[in-house]
């Protein structure tokens, strides 16, 4: 179990089967290697927006979340030998993809990065952060309107 003082959330206390291991870090922050995922529960259910957390900069919390919550059938194209550093079992269900948002200080304007997706490996929680040259996906995808549309279906 490891502690750890957050800005944002105070402190926590991290089992270390809930620790993602990023070999390389993440885009800007490659020392950033040891992250958890921080999330609230709404009506039973995880919020839309997750956390990752880095266990060694208790300051920094990233916001992300599942890109198939405003683009349905998301499927980023990438060489496979960029996914090794995740292991061999590479199926759909061992794989948890993330996209990193954006929140400005006008939250209409909140964006996800679908170009460079967070894929975590469920087994062994080894994780990268990826660029795909896939010009369908934007960097800047605007999603508040498609998150209150959803937030209004579930009402």
């Amino acid at each position: 179990m490891r502690e750890l003082n957050t800005r944002a959330f105070g402190p926590i206390a991290i089992e270390e089967d809930k620790i993602i291991r990023f070999e390389h870090g993440i885009l800007g922050f490659p020392d950033l290697k040891d992250f958890t995922l921080i999330f609230n529960l709404e009506k039973g259910q995880e919020s839309s927006i997750k956390w990752l957390q880095s266990l060694q900069e208790p300051n920094f919390a990233m916001p992300v979340m599942n890109p198939e919550l405003v683009m349905p059938g998301y499927s980023p194209k990438f060489d496979r030998d960029f996914l090794t550093p995740l292991g061999d079992n590479l199926d759909g269900d061992n794989i948890i993809m993330f996209v990193t948002v954006t929140v400005p200080k006008d939250i209409t304007k909140t964006t996800v990065n679908l170009r460079a997706p967070i894929i975590i490996s469920v087994d062994n929680r080894k994780a990268v952060q990826l660029i795909s040259d896939d010009e369908a996906y934007d960097i800047k995808h605007a999603i508040y309107d498609d998150l209150m549309a959803d937030k209004a279906a579930q009402v």
